[in-house]
C-alpha cells in the first residue's frame, strides 16, 4: 500500500470509530450530543456575565438505578456522578468536573469520563477536568467574569415531583426541629458563598425553566416513543385483570413492558387503586385483592430517557361496566374530549374551561362540578417546570386528568392523556390505550 493510500485508509478509519463513537453516545444519551451543545449555548445567550454553575447528583437512591439531577442532565447528557459543569457566557466556553477514580472504583463502578480521552469531543464539551481543580478554575476567571455565579437558587425538581412539590416536603419534613438540616443544594450555596462572599448570586431557574418548557424535536421524538410505550403497559395491565388477582399483578405486567423497552423504570410510583381505592388520589400500596365488581383505577407512565409519560385508564374487573359505573365514565370522558378539543396555540385556561362548558350544555350532559381546562405539565419530572397560567405555545406538553369520586359506592373515575401542542392543535401521546367504553369492554373480552 503507498503512502497516499496508507492516508486515505487512515482518514476513512478515524471517521469511522468517529460516528461509531459519537453513535454509541447518542444511543446511551438518546440524545445527539448536538442537543446538549444547543441547549448550553441557549442558556449562555441568556446571561451577559459570570460563570454559571450546575450540580450533578452525588450517588444513587437507596435502592434505586442512579438518575442524573434534571438539569444537569439537560445541559450535558451525562450521568456521571459528583459531577459539576461551570459555563462561561462571555467566551461560550462549557468545563465538566469529574472525580479522579482510583482502580478499584473503576473496577466497581465503571470509569467515568474523565478517563477517555475522546470525551470533550465526543460530548461538545470545551474541556473535562479533575474535580479537585474547580476552586483554582474559578479563581482563575472570577476576575474576568465580573464575580457573578448564575446557580440554581430555587429547588431541585426530581423524575416524580415538581420543585413546587419538594418545597411542599422539604416544609413537612421540617415539622420538627430535629429534621431541620438544610437541602444538599442549599448547603452547596452556602459553602459558594464562604468561599467566594464578594461574588453577586443569581438564580439561573426561570431561564432554565423557559427552556424545559418547549419541547425540542429529539425530545418529541422520545416522548412519542414513550407514549406508545407507556400505553402498551397500560393495556397489558388491563389484560392482567380479573377478580381475584391483586393490585401489584396488575402493577408488574406493565412494569415488565416499560423496563422490556429500555425505560429506567416508572416515572412515578405506580396507582393501582381497585374498589375504596379507586377513589384515593395518590394511592400506591397497590396490595389488594381485586374483586368481582371492583372498578380499576391506574394512574401509570414510564421514565424513559430522562422525559417523562402520565397516562390514568379507569375499567370494570369483570370486564363490563354496570350502569352507574358508565354513567359516570361517560360523564369524566367527555369533559376530557372537550379539553382536548380546545387545546392549540394561544389558548387559555379559561378558554378551555368555556368551550367544555358549552360542549356539555349542547350534550345535555351534567359535568357535575368538573370545568375542565389546562393540567400539569410532563417533561423530565412528571410535574413538570414552567410558568403556569400563560397562554398555550407549540412545543408544551402537559397531562389532563378530570375525574369523578365516589367513596361510599367504591366508585373513583379518572381518565388522564398527555397531549402535545402543535402548530394547529395537539396529539395526544397516549392514544394508543383505550376509553371509551366499548373499546375497553371488547379488550378486557379477549383475556
Amino acid at each position: 500500500m503507498n503512502k497516499k493510500a496508507s492516508c486515505r485508509y487512515a482518514l476513512i478509519l478515524f471517521c469511522i470509530l468517529t460516528l461509531i463513537v459519537q453513535s454509541n453516545w447518542a444511543q446511551r444519551t438518546g440524545y445527539s450530543h448536538e442537543e446538549f451543545s444547543r441547549r448550553r449555548t441557549q442558556l449562555m445567550e441568556h446571561v451577559d456575565d459570570g460563570m454559571i454553575v450546575l450540580f450533578g447528583n452525588c450517588m444513587p437512591q437507596p435502592g434505586a438505578h442512579f438518575r442524573q439531577d434534571n438539569d444537569f442532565y439537560y445541559f450535558t447528557g451525562v450521568e456521571d456522578a459528583n459531577a459539576i459543569l461551570i459555563m462561561l457566557p462571555q467566551t461560550k466556553r462549557s468545563i465538566l468536573f469529574l472525580p479522579r477514580q482510583t482502580d478499584r472504583e473503576v473496577q466497581f463502578e465503571g470509569a467515568n469520563l474523565l478517563r477517555d480521552k475522546e470525551a470533550g469531543r465526543i460530548t461538545d464539551l470545551s474541556d473535562v477536568q479533575p474535580l479537585d481543580y474547580i476552586d483554582e478554575f474559578i479563581a482563575r476567571y472570577a476576575g474576568t467574569t465580573n464575580s457573578t455565579f448564575h446557580l440554581r437558587l430555587s429547588p431541585r425538581d426530581v423524575v416524580d415531583n415538581s420543585r413546587r412539590e419538594v418545597r411542599l416536603f422539604i416544609g413537612r419534613k421540617n415539622r420538627t426541629h430535629y429534621n431541620d438540616q438544610i437541602s444538599l443544594d442549599n448547603y452547596r450555596t452556602k459553602k459558594l458563598k464562604e468561599r467566594y462572599p464578594n461574588f453577586i448570586f443569581t438564580d439561573i431557574t426561570p431561564i432554565i425553566d423557559g427552556m424545559r418548557l418547549i419541547k425540542s424535536p429529539e425530545e418529541i421524538a422520545v416522548m412519542r416513543r414513550n407514549g406508545k410505550v407507556s400505553a402498551e403497559a397500560v393495556r397489558q395491565a388491563m389484560l392482567a385483570t380479573k377478580p381475584g388477582v391483586h393490585e401489584y399483578e396488575v402493577e408488574a405486567a406493565a412494569m415488565h413492558v416499560i423496563l422490556k423497552h429500555g425505560a429506567k423504570g416508572a416515572a412515578y410510583p405506580p396507582i393501582v387503586g381497585s374498589g375504596p381505592n379507586s377513589c384515593i388520589f395518590h394511592y400506591e400500596k397497590n396490595a389488594r385483592k381485586i374483586q368481582y365488581g371492583d372498578l380499576i383505577l391506574m394512574d401509570f407512565g414510564a421514565d424513559l430517557d430522562y422525559l417523562c409519560m402520565d397516562i390514568t385508564r379507569t375499567w370494570p374487573a369483570s370486564g363490563k361496566f354496570t350502569p352507574e359505573q358508565r354513567e359516570v365514565y361517560k360523564t369524566v370522558l367527555e369533559v376530557q374530549k372537550a379539553c382536548i378539543e380546545a387545546y392549540r396555540p394561544g389558548i387559555t385556561a379559561e378558554d378551555v374551561q368555556n368551550h367544555v362548558a358549552e360542549t356539555m350544555k349542547k350534550k345535555g350532559i351534567d359535568p357535575r362540578g368538573q370545568k375542565g381546562g389546562i393540567g400539569h405539565y410532563v417533561g423530565m419530572c412528571v410535574h413538570d417546570v414552567g410558568p403556569r397560567g400563560i397562554p398555550l405555545q407549540e412545543g408544551m406538553v402537559f397531562a389532563i386528568e378530570p375525574g369523578l369520586y365516589y367513596p361510599e359506592k367504591n366508585i373513583g373515575i379518572r381518565i388522564e392523556d398527555t397531549v402535545l401542542i402543535t402548530k394547529d392543535g395537539c396529539e395526544v401521546l397516549s392514544k394508543d390505550v383505550p376509553k371509551e367504553i366499548d373499546d375497553i369492554e371488547k379488550l378486557m373480552a379477549r383475556r
